[in-house]
């Protein structure tokens, strides 16, 4: 099977750290359908140290605290399992899971310009954390780092097209920041 272009790849997890001597890893799950995604056969790619990508199937599964603990096929040992290192899990684009209406995947929103109602400037979004109930965006401006919480009442709306996102930001939010 070809490797896809790494920057074509969508992160959806990564590997935080080993677990146990029988090489399974610890993985952060950066997908709202883990579910889904982490399940017994799904495969994802992944980046050697040298530049190099590979396949990787999963073994087997469980969850495990606020992680998942994964092992892929061919990683049967803690030294197999360390060389994999703190590697990201990526996924092609159209294996995500198609979304409701009015809902977005975090990398849709990655580069957005965020504005205020009123056309201020707020920055741009370098990222989104948390998990669907708590999220937030993180954008960087002018006054630094902002969380901006991605909810209906603030995050008012959404044009992917044109890379954008208007809020509605209550009252001293920016000063939180």
């Amino acid at each position: 099977m070809t490797a896809p272009a790494w920057d074509d790849l969508i992160l959806v997890g990564r590997i935080a750290r080993t677990h146990g001597l029988r090489g399974e890893v610890a993985v952060d799950v950066l997908s709202d359908f883990a579910d889904d995604r982490f399940q017994v056969g799904k495969a994802f790619w992944t980046r050697g140290p040298q530049g190099t990508t590979a396949r990787l199937a999963i073994a087997s599964v469980r969850d495990h605290q606020e992680r998942v603990l994964v092992r892929f096929e061919g990683v049967d040992a803690i030294e197999a399992a360390e060389a994999l290192g703190k590697a990201e899990l990526r996924v092609p684009a159209d294996t995500l899971t198609a979304l409701p209406e009015g809902t977005y995947h975090h990398h849709d929103l990655v580069g957005c310009e965020v504005v205020a109602e009123d056309g201020t400037a707020i920055g741009v979004v370098t990222g989104v954390d948390g998990h669907r109930v708590a999220s937030h965006l993180v954008v960087q401006g002018r006054r630094g780092e902002v969380l901006v919480p991605l909810a209906e009442s603030i995050c008012v709306g959404f044009d992917l097209e044109a890379r954008r996102i208007t809020v509605a930001l209550p009252e001293g939010l920016l000063d939180l920041n």
